[in-house]
């Protein structure tokens, strides 16, 4: 699956709104949310207590 490919179904788990991809930092941003999912070995890591507030 491609990142484009999971764009299409990753929600952030806080608010349901869509995820943007910041590949520079290998993270899954929600903007609505203020927050960051990590990429750990290739896996999103959607867990709201693993996020980082940006």
């Amino acid at each position: 699956m491609t990142a484009e490919d999971l764009a299409t179904v990753l929600v952030c788990p806080a608010t349901r709104t869509p995820l943007r991809l910041d590949a520079e930092r290998h993270e899954w941003v929600s903007d609505e949310a203020g927050l960051a999912y990590p990429i750990r070995d290739g896996v999103p890591v959607l867990l709201i207590e693993d996020a980082r507030r940006v």
